[in-house]
């Protein structure tokens, strides 16, 4: 295995290890153990375990002043398949301390005034368009007559006149 020369952007990995144990008799040693013992075709009992990828922020570097509870532990945690995470009680306290370091910096800061821009641009935007959906809806209700009234008044007035002159003749 070779680590990574760089973490990706968005800190997502799906690599998975698979963890995989065998019952063995007892007094067996390292050297006496081979791969056809964890052949599970062969008849042996072997558990398998899939322990997906997890990045975690690299360690606070150390306080001059040292701590009790820092001594000798390493932060650590592991994610199974079904989800759940292993976690030692230091991983914890360096995820907290992970986010509050990196919550003020002047990144996060511009990411929300930004966000905070298009939410008011859009607020805005959505206003200016049911305003405009209102004023189609007011035309829209003065037309629903069909021909307008003047238009009437004037093809009766123009049908008496025809029919005078018509008749007249």
């Amino acid at each position: 295995m070779q680590a990574q020369k760089e973490a990706p952007v968005d800190m997502q990995c799906r690599d998975k290890f698979l963890l995989q144990s065998a019952v063995v008799n007892p007094g067996v040693t390292a050297k006496d153990i081979t791969p056809e013992m964890f052949n599970k075709e062969t008849g042996n009992q072997v558990d398998e375990c899939k322990l997906r990828v997890a990045y975690v922020p690299p360690p606070q570097p150390p306080s001059p002043v040292r701590e009790g509870s820092e001594e000798g532990s390493s932060p650590r945690a592991s994610v199974t398949d079904n989800g759940a995470v292993n976690q030692t009680p230091d991983f914890n306290t360096m995820t907290k301390a992970f986010a509050a370091q990196h919550e003020n910096t002047s990144e996060v800061k511009a990411l929300i005034a930004k966000l905070t821009e298009e939410k008011h641009s859009a607020v805005h935007q959505n206003s200016k368009l049911q305003q405009e959906l209102e004023l189609l809806r007011r035309q829209g209700n003065r037309s629903r007559g069909g021909v307008p009234f003047t238009y009437i008044i004037i093809v009766g007035l123009i049908g008496l006149l025809l029919g005078y002159f018509l008749k007249r003749t």
